[in-house]
Formats: C-alpha cells, sequence, structure tokens
C-alpha cells in the first residue's frame, strides 16, 4: 500500500467504514483517559507531581508516567492515588467508551457524578 491510499482511523471511520481497534490501541485509550483524570485533580488541588508521589508513596517519575498515559497502574496503586488525592475514583468501561473520574471526598451531593468530579474519557 503507498501512502496517498492510507487512511487514519478516525478517517475511516467518517466514511463508515469498519474499524477494529486492537486490544493494545484500546488500553492505550484507558492509561491516557486515567492520566488526564489524575493529572486534572492534581492541578485542581494544586499539587506538584512530587507532592502527588509523596502522598501517595511513590515517585516523581512514577506520576509522571501515569500522567502521561504510560503506565497501567494496579488496583492498590490506584487505592492509593485516589486516597492521596482525597478523592473517590470511578471508573467505568465499555466496549466503545470508558471514563475515570476523581470525586472529591466530602463534595456538596450536586457536585458529586462526572459534572463535579475531575474526570476523563477516551
Amino acid at each position: 500500500m503507498n501512502h496517498s491510499a492510507w487512511k487514519t482511523r478516525r478517517t475511516r471511520k467518517l466514511l463508515g467504514e469498519t474499524v477494529e481497534e486492537s486490544t493494545a490501541y484500546t488500553e492505550a485509550g484507558y492509561a491516557f483517559a486515567l492520566g488526564q483524570a489524575v493529572y486534572d485533580r492534581r492541578t485542581a488541588l494544586g499539587l506538584s507531581q512530587a507532592e502527588l508521589a509523596r502522598r501517595a508513596e511513590m515517585t516523581q517519575p512514577q506520576i509522571s508516567n501515569i500522567e502521561g498515559g504510560d503506565s497501567v497502574p494496579t488496583l492498590p496503586l490506584l487505592t492509593r492515588l485516589a486516597k492521596a488525592l482525597d478523592a473517590s475514583l470511578t471508573i467505568d468501561l465499555d466496549h466503545d467508551t470508558s471514563a475515570f473520574t476523581f470525586t472529591p471526598h466530602g463534595a456538596p451531593p450536586a457536585e458529586q457524578g462526572t459534572t463535579g468530579g475531575h474526570g476523563s474519557a477516551a
């Protein structure tokens, strides 16, 4: 195939063509969405990566890897992150979409959920 005939996934979807997503592509989307949610909550709290790392008993490079979508954390690590971010973590995984939402502890009922929490979707 020459490059002039190459189409991106997005272009193929827009043209109505069937696009099969690889497992790696889907997992990368999850990792990126989680990283964005961590970044959003951390910056909303005014924390540096180093301070979040200290709170979560991690290193700053580990936080950087998570925020950059370069890491898939374990459940115990997600628990530590949520605690360090003073929030509950809601993960909604579906075939077509995924969402990671950090909801601050003690948030008023109107603020809880996807509108009040700091989240990201893939």
